[in-house]
């Protein structure tokens, strides 16, 4: 009886980064004050279809792939996404939270924590991951002060860390995106960390 050959999967990780980043960027503009608060409309759709679905599908592929770093990290944050819209959608009758800074704070203080764990696991991994949850860390950290202290000035510091993350997130994802074009070939350097035995 012939062996049953596996089909071979694309790499995952170069969606979930990119609806991770484009997301976090359009949210950062708000947050920094870029856009105004009247603008977060923009983001819902984002935040479902891009950032919350297709990344949580990368993270479904990145568990039949056995990784369990990308499986845990796109399946959260699409996750994230996903419950941040539905704050944000009157239907869900969640709304009501947003004015509660304490409530946001707590909300993203569970984020930040959640965050933190990954971002030690990134040190396993490679430099340019390691950039991109360092500063999501920062991010979700000074989002969480502004949150409970009310500080304006925080959130627009978080915003712009956020832009940074995005930033960070979009080259990760085209280090994937050109390596897999190129047969392989690394175009952009993640800085993989060598693994001593």
């Amino acid at each position: 009886m012939a062996e049953a050959k596996s089909i071979p999967l694309a790499d995952p990780a170069p969606l979930g980064l990119s609806g991770f980043a484009i997301t976090t960027f359009v949210l950062s503009l708000i947050n920094a004050g870029l856009l105004k608060l009247s603008d977060i409309a923009a983001v819902i759709g984002l935040a479902v279809f891009y950032g919350g679905i297709a990344q949580l599908l990368a993270g479904m592929w990145e568990f039949r792939n056995g990784n369990t770093f990308g499986a845990t990290a796109f399946t959260s944050y699409g996750a994230f996404w996903l419950s941040f819209a539905a704050l944000l959608i009157p239907g869900f009758g969640a709304s009501a939270a947003l004015t509660s800074g304490g409530a946001i704070g707590s909300y993203l203080l569970g984020w930040t924590i959640f965050t933190l764990i990954l971002t030690i696991g990134t040190f396993r991994l490679n430099g340019a991951l390691v950039t991109v949850f360092i500063l999501l860390l920062v991010t979700f950290a000074l989002l969480t002060i502004g949150a409970y202290t009310g500080a304006a000035a925080i959130t627009h510091i978080g915003g712009y860390i956020g832009i940074a993350t995005a930033v960070a997130a979009w080259y990760t994802a085209a280090a994937g995106i050109l390596s897999a074009v190129s047969g392989g070939k690394v175009v952009l350097p993640t800085y993989p960390f060598v693994r001593m035995s």
